[in-house]
């Protein structure tokens, strides 16, 4: 049983924490300031700037398959990069990626959609989350009905990532309520002109999801994704193809908050005496490195199985459950380490603090996650012993 990483992946993970180090901590002061003035703290122009800079270095698609011009990473090498990406909460990603589900589309539509969106040229949203339909997916109402050669779509979508700043949208409707879920839901690519709105939805965070409204938007026959009923298969394997990036992530930035808090800890002097000498300041960086270190594990493993072609599904639902509590409990104990200044929209501690919040909601709240893990060992689809046996 080998642990260590080989030449290929350390290379890529240096690579990945140099730029990291060099390229995006330094804009941090200047993210705070803009975000202080309820300003984005990155504009698309800089975002854009930075992934071509990237990807003048080799560094584009992580994820995204060789033959479509990306990398073709697997899941650990891509855990590891989101790791390193944590460490900042400066809100940037590698450019070069497309939604798992549009290489289901066929020759046009990946012409159309999947190409552009590769490149760069086109932003898509996956929009299936409904104000009535959250954590049960299968309860969506958006409907499509069909027209002569067209389908037209009714309903609203709410919490959608990269809803505002889409041009195109893959959306998931009921087009035979008799069947629903199964069979009755088909996924549409609707470009924004043929007439679907959107408007932003505030957060306590730097999230910035939208409400799509669909008032009988027209979509030519030719726009649906995949075939006619099977759109909610497909938007399950969108939802668990990368459920594990998410506490992946979240480990760059628990790793960071312990730093801070260890520096803290040290330099900070009350009553005479750093407070790392008190056993309740040691015992708060103590157990957040063990979680960060437990955290790291459950990401990896996941990560391998999906490598492996191993049925993943409850070790990312573990992982995700794991690292939405576990974050949000060091990033809880960083802001008591810092006191004061830590509650202050000076530090990124408080901003670290919202944004970990999410992981607990979004992709599958902790009760889903806890409901998934559950039903699986009490109906005998996984094991306590796990992988090993």
């Amino acid at each position: 049983m080998d642990f260590a990483l080989d030449e290929e992946q350390k290379e890529i993970r240096d690579w990945v924490r140099t730029f990291v180090r060099k390229e995006i901590i330094p804009l941090e002061p200047e993210v705070l300031r803009r975000e202080r003035a309820n300003q984005p703290g990155l504009t698309f122009e800089e975002l854009d700037a930075l992934q071509q800079k990237a990807k003048k270095a080799g560094f584009w698609g992580v994820q995204t398959p060789t033959e479509y011009g990306g990398m073709g990473m697997g899941a650990v090498m891509t855990a590891l990069i989101e790791a390193e990406l944590g460490r900042s909460f400066v809100p940037f990603r590698f450019g070069g990626n497309a939604d798992n589900i549009l290489y289901h589309g066929n020759a046009e539509q990946k012409e159309r959609y999947l190409l552009p969106t590769i490149s760069g040229e086109r932003k898509s949203c996956f929009a299936i989350t409904e104000p009535g339909a959250g954590s049960d997916a299968k309860a969506i109402r958006t409907s499509a009905r069909k027209d002569g050669a067209e389908w037209v779509i009714n309903g609203e979508k709410t919490f959608i990532t990269g809803g505002n700043e889409a041009d195109f949208v893959m959306v998931f409707a009921v087009t035979d309520k008799e069947k629903g879920a199964n069979g009755g839901v088909t996924c549409f690519l609707v470009d924004r002109e043929m007439g679907w709105k959107s408007e932003p939805i505030p957060t306590m965070g730097q999230w910035g999801p939208a409400a799509l409204v669909f008032e009988d938007v027209r979509v030519p026959e030719e726009n649906i994704l995949g075939e006619v009923g099977q759109g909610f298969a497909m938007a399950m394997q969108w939802i668990g193809a990368g459920r594990y990036l998410l506490p992946a992530r979240a480990i760059g930035s628990v790793e960071r908050l312990v730093e801070m808090a260890i520096e803290q800890a040290n330099s900070r002097v009350t009553f005479g005496q750093p407070i790392a000498e008190y056993q309740a300041i040691q015992w708060m960086i103590a157990d957040s490195a063990v979680e960060t270190e437990a955290l790291r594990w459950l990401v990896l493993h996941a990560a391998w199985l999906v490598d492996q072609g191993a049925d993943s599904r409850q070790a990312q639902s573990m992982a995700k459950l794991y690292g939405g509590v576990k974050a949000n409990e060091i990033v809880d104990r960083v802001l008591q380490i810092h006191g004061g200044m830590g509650y202050t929209r000076e530090l990124p501690i408080e901003r670290w603090y919202r944004e970990l919040r999410l992981l607990r909601i979004y992709e599958g709240t902790d009760e889903i996650q806890r409901r998934t893990i559950a039903r699986n060992l009490l109906k005998g689809h996984a094991k306590v012993s796990g992988s090993l046996g």
